[in-house]
């Protein structure tokens, strides 16, 4: 059997680096693997570290800020052959043989496996399990919020239910901090969509793999801490987000069907602005706009 091949993707990243590389050899226990990463262009001591820290590894350097779909497409690519893929963020810290319980669970049509995220310090997983984007789920978390409407699997695209966190449970798409990926999922999926400069590109890759028959699933006995949070922040990273989520509900249906989506979104946005919230200010303004949707994300 190929090495499993681990591919993370890096921008500025020295501050989370040297914990991820620290963890990775306890995360990775039981299993044969090789380490690719994909540097856009950091300005920081990224390559540096990876240069001291792990010298095994594979660093490719894009040249450019890319974007995160674009830094896997490069890590595969220079991987040649492989198994399977685990593509996670240099912000995870993964525990005791997570990854080796995450590629155990790619059988049985199952593309995709995903882990039990925790805060950092926290003892409740997050909420990373997803439902596919519709108009009604859209307009649920505006009207209700996440929390409340996740109770209501027609109103809410998050998965709440505690029970789902405790077993195996398949999901239509799930948070990408950290996710392996069976050879043959990526074979028959093919390459990242780039046209996701970040956000989203996760979600267009989990649908992709279910509407060719690969499930996603979470597998609950195989555990990462995710630092993250950056996006509930940054008003850019925000806005970002918020119009990758219009912009592929775009892709997946018609004109109609959009338009209600990106009001959904717009309520959403413009109510939690209402409360004084700079990052949901930014990102109403940016979908209110004509012509949004038409513009390439970027940095």
């Amino acid at each position: 059997m190929s090495p499993v091949t681990v591919v993370v993707v890096t921008w500025n990243s020295a501050p989370v680096l040297p914990g991820f590389l620290a963890a990775l050899p306890e995360g990775m226990a039981g299993l044969d693997w090789r380490l690719v990463v994909a540097d856009n262009d950091s300005c920081d001591d990224t390559v540096a570290l990876l240069r001291t820290l792990a010298p095994g590894a594979v660093v490719v350097e894009t040249g450019r800020n890319a974007g995160y779909a674009a830094g896997v497409n490069a890590a595969l690519d220079a991987a040649g052959d492989h198994g399977a893929v685990l593509v996670c963020n240099p912000d995870i810290r993964m525990r005791q043989g997570c990854a080796k319980r995450l590629v155990d669970g790619l059988v049985d049509g199952v593309g995709i496996v995903v882990p039990l995220l925790y805060e950092e310090g926290g003892r409740v997983p997050q909420h990373s399990l997803r439902r596919e984007p519709g108009v009604l789920r859209a307009l649920g978390e505006a009207v209700l919020g996440n929390t409340r409407a996740g109770r209501f699997p027609a109103l809410s695209e998050i998965v709440t239910d505690p029970a789902a966190y405790r077993e195996p449970t398949r999901a239509d798409w799930a948070t990408g901090a950290l996710m392996a990926v069976s050879a043959d999922c990526l074979a028959v999926c093919g390459r990242w969509d780039e046209s996701f400069f970040l956000y989203s590109e996760e979600t267009e890759y989990c649908l992709r793999a279910r509407d060719r028959g690969f499930a996603t699933r979470l597998e609950p006995t195989a555990e990462a801490v995710h630092l993250g949070g950056d996006s509930q922040v940054s008003p850019r990273l925000w806005t970002l987000l918020t119009l990758n989520r219009v912009r592929l509900y775009r892709r997946r249906h018609g004109p109609l069907a959009t338009a209600a989506f990106r009001a959904a979104v717009l309520l959403r946005e413009t109510s939690r602005a209402a409360l004084g919230r700079p990052a949901a200010r930014a990102a109403a303004a940016a979908l209110a706009r004509p012509g949004a949707l038409r513009a390439t994300p970027g940095p």
